[in-house]
């Protein structure tokens, strides 16, 4: 099977890339190298360089004779969002749309496409949240990757082009940008190990669904399965269907990394949900996922990769 990775060069892409070639797949990776780092490329896998807006993009995606593209390339950041809805929207929409533009036009046989279950719902109704949940996004991000769902719903109407969508959770795991606004766990992280405290917006009870991205991983790799008919046109939420509050993330990372700081606090930010939490009953009752690295073991790895990474430096 031969994919492409978009964003591939990325937290989530680069572990997915490192996954798929363990399965001995044969991986591409299209990255701008505007958020993702050469690092993280594995050298099994065959690099481009390219925007996904851009014509040589198109180009690759509609000749290079791809299976699946798996679409994580993207403007994921909340903040940046708000404060620049344009490229938000520009990257996200208009980037979806001349990937998908290209693997109709190639021959592409499923489109996993990397959406979010953070930010599409809003401020939930009830928690776990179900993939049926009314979609009230309260940030552009939210509303640019739900836009691009129905934009693959139109070209499997249209074309026949398949896909699944995943709705993804708070993401966490090795390669994590600490350098970011986005990626809470690698940011307090980095912080307490370089002897800093990092800063809680808000009072620190807002919530989140945290799994690891060795999970996020395996479940994109189930989605890829080309036999399976039945998944053709789903989307599925990924997550634990609890939520851990941003104090408990703190104190359990604080407790591993050894320090004895504490957080400060500022603001709360308009533009983020207070609670959420993805039931993922579907994608284990159809896909075959559920999450099997916990919390806790996942961050005390995270605390040590980091760790490991200051003392290489």
């Amino acid at each position: 099977m031969k994919i492409l990775i978009t964003g591939g060069a990325g937290f989530i892409g680069s572990n997915i890339a490192d996954y798929l070639i363990e399965k001995d797949t044969e991986v591409h990776i299209m990255d701008d190298l505007s958020t993702g780092f050469m690092e993280n490329v594995n050298e099994k896998a065959k690099f481009h360089e390219m925007d996904i807006r851009s014509e040589e993009a198109f180009k690759l995606i509609s000749g290079g004779g791809f299976d699946i593209v798996c679409h994580h390339a993207a403007q994921m950041d909340v903040r940046r969002s708000v404060r620049e809805p344009l490229f938000d929207a520009d990257v996200n929409i208009k980037g979806m749309i001349n990937v998908l533009e290209a693997s109709q036009k190639g021959g592409v046989k499923r489109i996993i496409y990397a959406s979010t279950g953070g930010a599409v719902y809003g401020e939930p109704e009830s928690i776990p949240v179900a993939e049926d949940h009314s979609i009230n996004p309260i940030c552009h991000y939210g509303i640019s990757k739900h836009t691009a769902e129905h934009y693959l719903f139109l070209y499997r109407y249209l074309y026949g082009l398949d896909y699944v969508v995943l709705r993804y959770p708070n993401v966490y795991g090795p390669r994590q940008n600490p350098f970011g606004e986005a990626g809470v766990t690698a940011i307090f992280t980095l912080a307490y190990l370089t002897g800093n405290s990092p800063v809680i917006n808000g009072d620190g009870m807002q919530q989140r669904d945290y799994v690891h991205v060795t999970d996020i991983a395996r479940a994109n790799w189930m989605a890829m399965d080309l036999s399976r008919n039945d998944i053709s046109g789903e989307i599925f939420n990924i997550g634990f269907g609890t939520g851990k509050s941003v104090i408990e993330l703190d104190r359990i990372i604080r407790g591993y990394s050894g320090t004895e700081l504490s957080p400060s606090f500022g603001p709360s930010l308009p533009e983020e949900i207070l609670k959420i939490a993805l039931d993922s009953t579907k994608a284990g009752e159809i896909l075959g996922w559920k999450p099997e690295i916990k919390f806790e073991i996942g961050l005390k790895e995270l605390v040590e990769y980091h760790r490991a990474k200051l003392s290489e430096n």
